[in-house]
């Protein structure tokens, strides 16, 4: 498992790996519900150096980026989750707008970017190119995104107020709501929970179905 450094941690750790003849590869984002988008572009910034350096966004950066309501998880549940990711060494937590600072402080190597980005439109390409290091673009095409997972989350919250029940064999699906009062003069039967189907209650004289 990486580690989840301060800034004075990280930059004696980098001058040892350094001193030791490592290359250093540096990442960034919010990393709020981590998702297999963010897996694949750490894993293949990771493949660029020796060591990986992840810089996660705190919770404040993250509201400005993205929005009141965020972030889900806060920074250090979000950084511990990519502390636990194979091929990352070493986490920080940062508070700044960018990563401009960090970048001119650590002088990594190679600078990830995911897909989403060309090598011309990386914000920092400049401050990188200044101390000698090189932007890499890594990742698959962006086709992942936590907003899209929100609302399916969301979406299926929703769902499970209703579930279909069918009214019979070759009988239209009718909608029940989840938890309804019992019919009265019947009692209630648990429903199986591992079952997405609805439980009717045995016709009288009859056996349930």
């Amino acid at each position: 498992m990486g580690q989840i450094l301060s800034e004075h941690e990280l930059t004696d750790i980098v001058q040892r790996d350094r001193t030791s003849g490592r290359s250093i590869a540096f990442a960034n984002g919010c990393f709020d519900l981590l998702h297999v988008g963010h897996v694949r572009y750490l894993h293949a910034a990771a493949a660029e150096a020796d060591r990986l350096i992840v810089a996660v966004n705190d919770d404040e950066s993250v509201t400005r980026l993205k929005g009141a309501g965020r972030p889900i998880l806060p920074a250090a549940d979000r950084a511990e989750l990519v502390a636990g990711l194979r091929g990352v060494d070493y986490v920080i937590v940062f508070s700044d707008a960018n990563v401009e600072r960090l970048l001119t402080l650590l002088k990594p190597d190679v600078h990830c970017k995911g897909t989403d980005y060309t090598v011309d439109s990386v914000p920092e390409r400049a401050v990188v190119a200044a101390y000698g290091g090189r932007t890499a673009i890594v990742g698959d095409p962006k086709n992942h995104a936590t907003r899209d997972l929100l609302a399916r989350i969301v979406g299926a919250r929703g769902s499970r107020r209703h579930r279909p029940c069918d009214s019979g064999r070759g009988g239209a699906a009718s909608s029940v709501p989840v938890g309804s009062h019992r019919l009265a003069g019947q009692r209630q039967t648990p429903r199986n929970p591992g079952s997405g189907a609805c439980h009717r209650p045995p016709a009288r004289g009859g056996r349930s179905r």
